[in-house]
C-alpha cells in the first residue's frame, strides 16, 4: 500500500510516500504493545498491527501557502498531485495519513476521517489556532483532489490520554476545565510512543512493564514519563509553551509575569505577549540564535551568552529527568531522540553530567558515534541505561493508517 503522509502546516506543507505492507489476518508489525487501554484509549502500536513500513518512494516540502504563487491548500495539494504523478508513474496513493497537533479529550486513537471528524477539529481550533486549522484545510483539499482517498488522523495529543487526573489538571476553578477545556494535553505523542516501542524492544523488555524518561529535543521540546509503556507525565500542557526551553519558546513559566507585563506596557497585547514567548525566546532571547549547533559553537567559541543558554537549557530538562524518575517509581532508561537528541553528543554529555544522583554515567565513546540506529551510550557501571533512539513519527504514520484502512476494507 502507498501512503501519503501530510503534515500540513498554516503556509507549508510537508509530505513523504511510503510503501505499507499490510499483513493477512491482523498480524502484528513490529511494534507489538499490551499497553492497558483507557477509555478508547489505542496507542500507536497498537493502530499499527498488521502493517510494516517499507521504503520512503519520494518526499518534499511546499511552502509559500497563501500568497500569490501558491493561493491555498487546495492549490498546494493540486501541485503535489502533479509532483506525485511525475515521480510515481503508474502507482497510485492509497490512503493519506496526516499529523494533527491537538485532538482534544475527544480524541485518543487515530482515526478515520469523515466530514464529522473534519469538522471536530476544526471546532478544536482555539486549543492549537497555529495548528488545527492547517490540518482541516489540508484534510478538505484532499477531498477535493482525491474525492474517493481514504484518510486518517493521527493526532499528537493522543498518547498522553492515559496521564491520571491528578496529574493533567490545573488546580484552577472547575469551570476553567469543565466549560474551557483547559488542563495539561501534552505534545510530540506519536514520537514519544514510537520511541517507547523502540527502546523496549532493544531493551528485551516488555513494553507493559517498561518504565522510562524520553527526551524529544528539537527546535520544540518535550520529557514524558513512560510508567508501564505508557505515558504518566509530560513537560508540555494546555499549549506546546510549558515546559523545558525550546528554540524560540520559553518553557514553564511563572503566569504572574505575563499579567504584569500586560497591565506594565500599555501598547503590549495578548497577541504580541504570544508571539514573543512563542518565537521570541528561549535561544533565541538567551543567545541570539535557535539552532543548537550554532549556539554550541559559539559557547565553544567563548560566548557568555551561548554558555548560559545551554546551561539553562541542559538544567531545566535534568530537573525534569530527576521529577519523572521518582515518578515512574525508577526508570530503567533515560532516552534522547529527535533532532538535538539524536545528534548533539556535546548537548547529552551536558544534561547527563548533572544526573549524577541516578547513578548515571555516558560512554564518550558510545556518546559521540552517530547513526541511524538504536545505541546504547551508557557505560556498564550506569545505573540507568542512557539510549539514543532515532524517531520516525512519519512511519508512524504510514503504519497506522495503513492499518485502519486495511481494516476498514476487509
Amino acid at each position: 500500500m502507498l501512503v501519503l503522509v501530510v503534515n500540513s502546516g498554516s503556509s507549508s506543507l510537508k509530505y513523504q510516500v511510503r510503501e505499507v505492507t499490510t499483513q493477512e489476518g491482523g498480524e502484528p508489525s513490529a511494534y507489538t504493545s499490551s499497553m492497558p487501554r483507557v477509555d478508547e484509549l489505542v496507542n500507536m502500536d497498537e493502530a499499527t498491527q498488521g502493517a510494516e513500513s517499507g521504503e520512503v518512494i519520494t518526499e518534499g516540502l511546499i511552502q509559500n501557502i497563501g500568497t500569490s504563487e501558491i493561493e491555498d491548500h487546495t492549490q498546494a495539494l493540486e501541485l503535489l498531485a502533479q509532483r506525485l504523478e511525475e515521480e510515481l508513474g503508474d502507482r497510485t496513493i492509497d490512503a493519506a495519513g496526516h499529523r494533527v497537533v491537538h485532538g482534544g479529550e475527544r480524541f485518543s486513537a487515530p482515526v478515520l476521517v469523515s466530514n464529522e471528524i473534519i469538522r471536530a477539529i476544526e471546532r478544536l481550533a482555539p486549543l492549537a489556532p497555529l495548528h488545527n486549522p492547517a490540518s482541516a484545510l489540508g484534510l478538505r483539499a484532499i477531498q477535493k483532489t482525491w474525492p474517493h482517498m481514504p484518510q486518517v488522523c493521527v493526532f499528537d495529543t493522543a498518547f498522553h490520554r492515559s496521564m491520571p487526573e491528578h496529574v493533567w489538571r490545573y488546580a484552577l476553578p472547575e469551570e476553567m476545565y469543565s466549560e474551557y477545556g483547559v488542563r495539561r494535553y501534552g505534545f510530540h505523542g506519536t514520537s514519544h510512543d514510537y520511541v517507547t516501542g523502540e527502546a523496549a524492544r532493544f531493551l528485551g523488555v516488555e513494553r507493559d512493564s517498561f518504565d522510562a524518561v524520553i527526551a524529544h529535543l528539537g527546535n520544540g521540546a518535550s520529557a514524558t514519563a513512560i510508567r508501564d509503556g505508557a505515558s504518566y507525565d509530560t513537560s508540555m500542557g494546555y499549549t506546546p509553551l510549558a515546559g523545558l526551553i525550546m528554540g524560540t519558546r520559553t518553557g514553564d513559566l511563572d503566569p504572574s509575569i505575563v499579567t504584569a507585563l500586560l497591565e506594565r506596557y500599555p501598547d503590549l497585547d495578548a497577541q504580541r505577549l504570544d508571539q514573543i514567548m512563542n518565537k521570541e525566546s528561549g535561544l533565541k532571547a538567551l543567545a541570539g540564535h535557535s539552532d543548537m549547533r550554532t549556539v554550541d559553537e559559539r559557547a565553544q567559541a567563548g560566548d557568555q551568552r551561548a554558555e548560559l543558554a545551554l546551561e539553562m537549557t541542559a538544567y531545566r530538562l535534568a530537573k525534569y529527568i530527576g521529577g519523572y524518575h521518582v515518578a515512574v517509581g525508577g526508570a530503567q532508561a533515560l532516552i534522547f531522540t529527535a533532532g538535538i537528541g539524536e545528534n548533539s553528543a556535546g548537548f547529552r554529555q551536558r544534561v547527563v553530567d548533572k544526573l549524577g544522583a541516578l547513578g548515571a554515567e555516558l560512554d564518550p565513546e558510545a556518546n559521540a558515534v552517530r547513526g541511524d540506529e538504536v545505541r546504547r551510550i551508557s557505560t556498564p557501571e550506569s545505573r540507568l541505561e542512557i539510549l539514543v533512539v532515532p524517531t520516525d513519527e512519519e512511519r508512524a504514520i504510514a503504519e497506522a493508517t495503513a492499518a485502519l484502512v486495511s481494516r476498514r476494507a476487509s
